[in-house]
């Protein structure tokens, strides 16, 4: 299989990968900013992406940066936060149309890089810090967007069964950051602690399109060359933290909920950097990850105990976190039934039918990424930046194909079930654990 390729060249100490394919009619722009996941940075990391789409140095109000946007064929502009390990990422990107497809030739690439350099590296500032009516507006934005997760009660729960679990760990932080920070947090020391991250944290800079490798570069290093210049030393942001083995334990949350809301979290003991981290893909397609899947057929079909159940890797903190939507009164024969998976995993029920339909299936699920251009970019960032390890979609792919079942169920002895939360109504019930 022909797989498309990047390209990687540094610009000092930033790394710029850039994807030249004809399969794409638009240029997407995509970077990263690696910061360590700590309580004493995470609010701010949190905030920094929208403030920086609120206005340039050339395009100061929000409205001029749209009008902006707009004047590219209507470009995109976003930015967001996530974690990946104990690391916490800031992304910028921008996705624009290529002129090659339109009857205008503007050059849309250059301007395009010309504004995307501007969002990273030259915000709108006023007496010497960020403007302050936009961190003001940003920090209201992210209270709500904090306080909304209360709301949707999947990721409620799948982010305090993390917080339960890596109690003591940075991975227990929300990525969103904690409200308690948001009144020490101003124009000023925003913009302070934002000089630091571009001066001294990772950053990788992405462009897949239909360009010239040798064209992106030249016009990144024009736009920020004087940028990266005045970086100093970069640090190393820690991938994981890897906590010995816990007792097993049950966390009980109560809310006004009518479905419970059952999460387990298992210690797989096996990251992305690991030569076994393919094993550990098929042991996820197999046991949750797919609708052919053990928890899919045997909990919710079979049994009928769940609304939904699935499970979904952290691969680069270790972890293997299974979600279910069950009745409430269902809560011991639920935790049961998904025990039983796991022990029929560690003792190789794993039949040939089910072998071949997660390589089938994993198979098509990686090659589709390859047609969409932020998907491509995240999964080389993951695989060949993140990881530690340069591994490519052919490889991972020829990994898949390898991996037997006496593999699955090596992995499968590794990984410990650590904790059980169930979210749950504030009602009593007898058929329920207390």
């Amino acid at each position: 299989m022909s797989t498309i390729q990047f390209e990687t060249v540094s610009i000092g100490d930033v790394r710029v990968h850039v994807c030249s394919s004809e399969k794409f009619k638009t240029t997407a722009l995509l970077a990263f900013i690696a910061q360590e996941l700590k309580p004493e940075y995470v609010t701010k990391t949190a905030l920094l992406p929208s403030v920086l789409q609120r206005g340039t140095a050339s395009y100061p109000t929000t409205i001029e940066l749209r009008r902006k946007l707009d004047s590219f064929y209507g470009a995109t502009l976003f930015g967001d936060v996530f974690k990946r390990g104990e690391r916490h990422l800031i992304q910028i990107g921008m996705e624009i149309a290529n002129e090659r497809y339109l009857s205008e030739k503007k050059s849309l690439l250059d301007e395009g890089i010309n504004l995307f350099s501007e969002a990273l590296f030259s915000p709108h500032l006023e007496q010497g810090g960020f403007k302050a009516s936009y961190v003001e507006a940003e920090k209201k934005n992210l209270k709500q967007k904090i306080e909304s997760l209360q709301d949707d009660k999947i990721r409620y729960a799948s982010q305090r069964m993390v917080e339960e679990m890596c109690k003591g760990e940075p991975y227990a932080l929300f990525n969103h950051g904690r409200i308690e920070d948001l009144p020490q947090i101003d124009a000023q020391n925003l913009y302070t602690y934002y000089q630091e991250v571009i001066q001294t944290c990772p950053i990788d800079i992405y462009c897949v399109g239909n360009v010239s490798a040798d064209d992106v570069v030249k016009r990144l290093e024009r736009n920020i060359g004087d940028s990266l210049r005045q970086r100093r030393k970069t640090l190393a942001v820690p991938s994981a933290v890897h906590s010995a083995a816990r007792k097993e334990k049950t966390v009980i949350d109560r809310l006004n909920v009518k479905q419970g809301k059952l999460n387990l979290g298992c210690r797989t003991n096996v990251t992305i950097q690991d030569d076994d981290y393919p094993a550990l893909m098929m042991y996820n397609g197999i046991f949750g990850g797919f609708p052919h899947s053990k928890l899919f057929l045997n909990v919710r079909e079979k049994a009928s105990l769940a609304y939904y159940c699935s499970s979904r890797l952290e691969s680069h903190k270790g972890l293997l976190i299974i979600q279910s939507g069950i009745e409430i009164s269902n809560f011991e024969k639920a935790v049961d039934i998904i025990k039983k998976q796991l022990a029929a995993m560690q003792q190789g029920d794993i039949s040939d039918k089910e072998l071949d339909q997660t390589k089938a299936t994993l198979s098509n699920q990686l090659k589709e990424q390859q047609d969409r251009s932020f998907e491509l970019i995240h999964f080389h960032f993951n695989q060949s930046v993140l990881s530690g390890r340069e591994r490519t979609l052919e490889a991972l792919l020829h990994d898949l194909e390898q991996v037997r079942k006496e593999d699955i169920t090596r992995v499968a002895e590794k990984i410990q079930l650590e904790t059980i939360y169930f979210l749950r109504d504030q009602e009593g019930n007898a058929n329920a654990k207390n």
